[in-house]
């Protein structure tokens, strides 16, 4: 697959981000047959073993329904942690050099060795920052594209404003850019282009869909939640991230232990004695949930992602109409 190409032939501008254990073939397969880039992180299975069927999964499904429809599937991405703690990373990335994973997305850690092996195949590598000083070593490292992950975003979210960030990245990197941070609508998608990124980058929208791993009582927490409970906290891993406040609350952590900068002595009374365990019980979310209101199948989704889209540049148009003398 020509990867820069197939970019370019997106229905619409989107990346579903790898969401840690929510994101997995079924909710990927359905992005890329709807034409928007689906991804998951490796670590969403237990062994490389079982990451690499999943792997092949997805793309003996999307192989089959090209040949079927005569359609062609957006690429997708598979989300690396690279750093010294993953044990995994190595035999993970063989993986994915193994059978051409078109999207390599990078977190915790630049490396160009692993760039190079994914340039190698014709793959691109796509690097999520929350600083400038993040993005300048991922550029050195020779990735093609930047993540900008601001303020408002679900999981480790930084605290920049969007339009201050994407203002100083442009300034330093003419390639792709992607911005994470509330995004929920069409409308959203349509801001950020204009705002100067290529694609809109959504994670918390894709959780309350019907192919999303989320267990149901957490998509109704998301619809029933505003952007007054999300909560910016290190208590659950040690790194600030936003979370469902009614889910720390759930775990009897108090204001006053996620407003500390120390993470949670959890302890096995309240079964969370691990941070994979702790995710699974207390919630992440991005501000974005004001504007989410239902769960639907991905194809219905993105379906109502392109109508505000178009919409919304249809209405950017007769602004411009308005103004331009």
């Amino acid at each position: 697959m020509n990867t820069k190409a197939a970019l370019q032939s997106l229905r619409m501008p989107i990346i579903a981000a790898p969401m840690f254990l929510i994101s997995g073939p079924k909710m990927v397969i359905e992005c890329c047959k709807n034409g928007i880039v689906g991804t998951f992180p490796s670590l969403n299975q237990k062994s490389t073993d079982g990451f690499e069927e999943w792997v092949v999964e997805i793309k003996t499904e999307l192989e089959l329904w090209e040949r079927e429809t005569g359609n062609k599937a957006a690429p997708f991405g598979v989300n690396l942690i690279v750093h010294p703690t993953n044990m995994r990373v190595r035999d993970d990335l063989m993986v994915c050099i193994k059978h051409e994973v078109p999207l390599i997305i990078t977190s915790l850690g630049a490396v160009s060795d692993l760039v190079d092996a994914v340039h190698a195949y014709g793959g691109l590598v796509f690097h999520d920052v929350i600083k400038k000083r993040h993005a300048e070593k991922a550029l050195e490292a020779g990735v093609d594209g930047l993540i900008l992950v601001t303020a408002g975003a679900g999981g480790h979210a930084g605290n920049l404003n969007p339009m201050a960030f994407v203002e100083e990245i442009r300034q330093i990197h003419n390639g792709y850019l992607v911005l994470s941070g509330c995004i929920s609508t069409g409308r959203d998608i349509a801001t950020a282009l204009q705002m100067g990124v290529d694609f809109a980058y959504m994670g918390t929208r894709f959780i309350n869909t019907l192919e999303s791993k989320a267990p149901d009582d957490y998509k109704s927490m998301i619809i029933n939640s505003s952007a007054d409970d999300i909560i910016y906290t290190a208590a659950v891993s040690g790194v600030n991230a936003n979370f469902l406040k009614p889910s720390l609350e759930a775990m009897g952590i108090t204001e006053s232990q996620w407003e500390s900068k120390a993470k949670v002595d959890f302890g096995k009374e309240l079964k969370a004695d691990s941070e994979a365990k702790a995710w699974k019980t207390i919630w992440s979310a991005g501000q974005g949930v004001s504007n989410i209101h239902d769960t639907l199948p991905v194809s219905k989704l993105v379906d109502k992602l392109e109508q505000e889209f178009l919409s919304s540049l249809e209405a950017q148009v007769e602004i411009l109409k308005k103004y331009k003398k």
